[in-house]
């Protein structure tokens, strides 16, 4: 393995390259989901969903984004030009900002031809563009920040159903948020680190999926799970939208490209869930099984059972009334959360006093 200390510039190549690649993978990934969920709805349906554009309906995305880029933009007279403008950077910035420091796979080897310059052959490079100390930390933040993307969006438009839109959004992050906060506390607590590869490697040892936090802090899996729904606004938690009640939500007045990144940003921020929640409870990119290797394909599979899960949840589940919403998160999630925290601090600490 190639350990030559790199210059700051090597370093800045490395980052850039990896930065490309992360965001070109995360548009894949935004456009493929647009695909699999409309056609795996359809199918719960008993509907054919997008099958015209290119052979099973694959080219759909591209069509879509296509017209998206030619459609024409506009805005109310009565909105906020700056904020208008402003809401969906901001939540498509906060949504990519709070994936950076999420790994993907350990590390990879580059291999050692002659055409790679010295400092660079033979080199481990991790699957992860920043590796924080406070990386779960660092994700709580700025995910909280995104908020303010849709409180934006819904006040500069000056249309009252994206108010009440932008208005239920703050409400349910704000809301699920604790419950979202405290559910990464047991885990913490367990692994020691605020590391997500520190997190993710603590939960490896010869029991394979048996070790993993979903298993030992089953409560916390799922009220993270829950929260989750919820912090991204998907169905049945999906109130800041709710088209039957408020036409489209916070997002009533976009059109065109404005419109494409406020769907953008919500995606990535199922994606981004998706890929903290494995980290997290499902042991990142471990095999499940003792004896198969591990590796980034654990963990994309994982992530797609995540992925999933929301689109199953969105063709099964109604939408819940806001006041239900509400009182959910306040007198159950945050509760449950609450003393699972509370047991498992005083399990470690017993475990710890206790002679071996």
């Amino acid at each position: 393995m190639n350990t030559l200390p790199l210059t700051a510039a090597q370093e800045i190549l490395i980052t850039t390259v990896k930065v490309l690649v992360f965001f070109g993978v995360l548009l894949g990934i935004f456009s493929g989901m647009t695909y699999v969920e409309r056609r795996m709805l359809a199918f719960m349906q008993f509907r054919l969903g997008p099958n015209r554009t290119g052979p099973f309906g694959l080219l759909q995305p591209i069509a879509d984004g296509i017209k998206l880029f030619f459609k024409e933009e506009f805005m109310p007279q009565g909105a906020q030009p700056f904020l208008f403008l402003a809401a969906p950077a901001v939540a498509v910035i906060t949504a990519f900002l709070a994936i950076a420091v999420v790994p993907y796979g350990g590390s990879i080897t580059m291999p050692t031809w002659d055409s790679l310059p010295a400092w660079l052959a033979g080199r481990e490079i991790p699957l992860q563009i920043a590796d924080l100390d406070v990386g779960v930390l660092y994700i709580f933040a700025i995910t909280s920040l995104g908020v303010y993307g849709i409180v934006m969006a819904g006040w500069a438009a000056g249309n009252k159903y994206a108010l009440i839109g932008g208005l239920r959004s703050s409400a349910q992050m704000f809301s699920y948020e604790l419950a979202l906060g405290l559910s990464w506390v047991g885990v913490i607590l367990l692994a020691g680190s605020l590391k997500l590869d520190d997190i993710v490697n603590a939960q490896n040892g010869p029991w394979g999926a048996l070790q993993w936090y979903c298993v030992l802090q089953f409560p916390a899996f799922i009220v993270y799970v829950i929260a989750a729904t919820a912090e991204v606004n998907r169905t049945p938690f999906d109130l800041p939208e709710a088209e039957t009640e408020l036409v489209a939500g916070f997002h009533t007045e976009y059109s065109s490209m404005r419109f494409a990144l406020l769907q953008m940003a919500e995606y990535v921020n199922m994606i981004t869930v998706a890929a903290i929640g494995t980290n997290l409870f499902l042991g990142g990119w471990l095999s499940p099984v003792p004896f198969l290797p591990d590796g980034i394909v654990w963990f994309l599979l994982k992530m797609a059972a995540v992925l999933f899960y929301f689109i199953w949840l969105r063709g099964t589940l109604p939408r819940l009334r806001y006041d239900q919403l509400m009182h959910f998160g306040w007198k159950t999630l945050v509760p449950v959360a609450t003393v699972w925290v509370l047991v498992t601090a005083g399990a470690i600490a017993f475990w710890e006093r206790t002679p071996r």
